[in-house]
């Protein structure tokens, strides 16, 4: 079975900043690449090897997890053109000024540098009190505008119409990649009633 287009969109443009860069910052460690890095995970574990030919940071706003660099998405504590890609994934919904936020990104990516983006659309509640909360959800068109600087964007949708509905109800969501095969039979697969998106920018 071919691999479904958001997954293989992620894992391409992961291999390619992983591959054509140095280095590389992880704003709120949304990779989930190593859980001995206090990356809160190990969902990416294939990456292991392409993490130690670069010069992988991760960025937060608090220090409870251990990250390399402390400092805010609305200012980053990073100079100007100094950055080869910037890696900001289920980050954006979490932050009081998104706008603000790709301003900053854009400011520290050196031209040329990479930006890999996942936003939610269709998807539900999900703050952590104390820590951070949960304001907005991105539409194609939102995309859009917020990546307006950058010279060249790619925008994927993350989950077919069908798949994205089953995916909110409690009941259906462990079995949503059920209605995937019904969104590819009923042609819903790319769809902007979608779960989120994954955005790829070059400066």
């Amino acid at each position: 079975m071919r691999a479904l287009p958001w997954n293989a969109f992620f894992k391409e443009k992961i291999i390619k900043i992983f591959t054509e860069k140095r280095i590389i910052v992880d704003i709120g460690g949304g990779l989930r690449v190593d859980a001995e890095r206090n990356n809160r995970g190990n969902q990416n574990p294939w990456l292991g090897d392409y993490i130690k030919k670069v010069d992988y940071k991760i960025l937060d706003k608090v220090p409870d997890y251990k990250p390399d660099i402390v400092g805010d998405v609305h200012a980053l504590p990073l100079a100007d053109n100094s950055v080869d890609a910037i890696l900001c994934i289920a980050l954006l919904e979490h932050v009081e000024e998104p706008q603000k936020a790709m301003k900053e990104i854009h400011r520290v990516l050196k031209p040329g540098g990479y930006a890999f983006i996942y936003v939610p659309f269709l998807y539900y509640y999900h703050p952590m009190p104390g820590y951070y909360g949960d304001f907005y959800r991105f539409t194609y068109d939102g995309l859009q505008y917020l990546t307006r600087d950058f010279k060249h964007v790619e925008i994927q949708n993350v989950r077919g119409a069908l798949e994205t509905v089953m995916n909110l109800l409690p009941f259906f969501s462990k079995r949503s990649s059920v209605f995937n095969i019904l969104d590819r039979l009923f042609k819903k697969e790319s769809s902007k009633q979608t779960s989120g998106y994954n955005v790829f920018c070059v400066k």
